[in-house]
């Protein structure tokens, strides 16, 4: 039996993009379509992030006049994050998998075959991972770099070199759903989810019309939201940090106490030395013990599910 699927795209100020990206991707869907890879129904689901330019008024040109395309408008702008997920969150009431990309066109469209392919094998999520950063600067190939690695040293389980495009089952979705973030990090989010999952590596392109919507100051405001969103390693690093230099201190007590033992201590200095440390030290160590129950409550207050089932046998066997 063919899947239905709803390509899930958000939008922000795309007007220029827009026309080019429903192009290629109604001629991606007829192919997919007449390959019987997928089911007829099939959608493309544009989401509209509050943007203030024509983009709204193309979309609903695009769904009056091609079955393949669909929309869902925002009331405001809410960022690329949470318009993905309202987007995947309405396509799930229709269909069996979502992918989800960009409309610049820099997902190449073409993996969409290795997506169900992998998805024919059993696959509940497939990430898009890019085979090669060799168009990026150097710059930016070294900060992803080393971002993708802080993660992992976070302790954050994510996929390397891999944005946003990916193929997830409607089980995938709705597991998703249970998980009740108002800060969202997806990239981080879906692989918590769990379930069979691969990879399709394919080459990144280049933006064909519009402005980027990730200049360098949203780059950088991403990346502090994937931290702290995902992981209270930062407070941890405080209490470690408090220990060390308490601990420190006390070395140095001793060392300064065997100083004036034998007369080379200059009055007073070694009191003013080692209160500073311990002072130091102690303030650290209790910012620290504080931040371990704020993070807790942080991380309860996300209200993430305790687990989430894969197979039921008993069901199936109903």
């Amino acid at each position: 039996m063919l899947e239905k699927l709803y390509i899930v795209i958000p939008c922000y100020n795309e007007e220029e993009m827009l026309p080019i990206t429903a192009k290629a991707l109604l001629e991606k869907m007829q192919e997919l379509v007449s390959e019987e890879k997928i089911h007829p129904d099939s959608k493309v689901m544009f989401v509209d992030d509050g943007s203030k330019d024509k983009t709204w008024e193309i979309i609903t040109k695009l769904y009056g006049a091609i079955p393949y395309f669909t929309g869902v408008k925002l009331s405001r702008n809410k960022g690329h994050q949470n318009a993905l997920l309202a987007g995947m969150n309405t396509a799930v009431n229709y269909a069996d998998i979502i992918i989800s990309m960009d409309a610049d066109l820099q997902d190449d469209i073409n993996a969409i075959d290795g997506f169900l392919e992998k998805r024919a094998q059993g696959c509940e999520i497939v990430y898009g991972v890019r085979s090669s950063r060799d168009k990026d600067t150097q710059f930016k190939r070294g900060t992803a770099r080393g971002y993708y690695k802080l993660l992992s040293k976070m302790g954050v389980e994510i996929t390397y070199d891999h944005a946003d495009y990916r193929l997830m089952s409607k089980k995938a979705v709705l597991a998703l759903a249970e998980f009740k973030e108002v800060n969202l990090f997806l990239r981080g989010l879906v692989p918590m989810v769990g379930f069979k999952s691969d990879t399709v590596k394919y080459v990144r392109n280049e933006r064909q019309a519009g402005e980027s919507k990730y200049p360098l100051k949203k780059m950088i405001s991403f990346a502090i939201e994937g931290i702290t969103s995902l992981s209270i390693k930062p407070i941890r690093f405080i209490t470690f940090l408090g220990f060390f230099i308490f601990f420190v201190s006390i070395i140095m007590l001793i060392r300064f106490l065997i100083t004036w033992a034998i007369g080379n201590a200059v009055p007073g200095w070694s009191t003013i030395v080692i209160s500073i440390w311990a002072i130091g030290g102690l303030q650290l160590l209790s910012i620290g013990v504080i931040g371990e129950y704020i993070g807790k409550i942080y991380l309860e207050a996300k209200a993430r599910p305790k687990y989430i089932i894969e197979t039921n046998l008993e069901e199936e066997g109903e």
